[in-house]
């Protein structure tokens, strides 16, 4: 079993920065490709970035492309999402998770352990 905790969300203003954070614990960490999620009320879960178990390898969503990095640090067990020109349609529930095989789906069923999520609000 993995546990997932997040942090870093907030209340910003649009074009501010933020970044969060997933710290890990439990089995071993750099097995697993991670995602970062994000879910506003009323709407479904939504991918926002995918990193590889090295962390080479980089996926985005097209929204937050250009505007949000993902990186990793497995000595560290954690994995963050830095996210620039920031927008109020960023706005939701943030939530990091482990993929089961591989790296880079976009799909939440492809996602094992997830954490208990952190809220971003970006008013205009």
């Amino acid at each position: 079993q993995l546990q997932l905790v997040e942090s870093g969300g907030g209340l910003v203003q649009a074009g501010d920065s933020l970044t969060l954070s997933c710290t890990a614990s439990g089995r071993d960490f750099s097995s697993y490709g991670m995602g970062w999620f994000r879910q506003a009320p009323g709407k479904d879960r939504e991918y926002v970035a995918g990193v590889s178990r090295s962390g080479g390898g980089r996926e985005y969503a097209d929204s937050v492309k250009g505007r949000f990095t993902i990186s990793r640090d497995n000595a560290k067990n954690t994995v963050s999402l830095q996210m620039k020109s920031l927008k109020p349609e960023d706005t939701a529930v943030y939530y990091c998770a482990t993929e089961i095989i591989g790296w880079g789906s976009q799909r939440p069923r492809d996602y094992e352990w997830w954490g208990q999520g952190t809220q971003v609000t970006v008013s205009s």
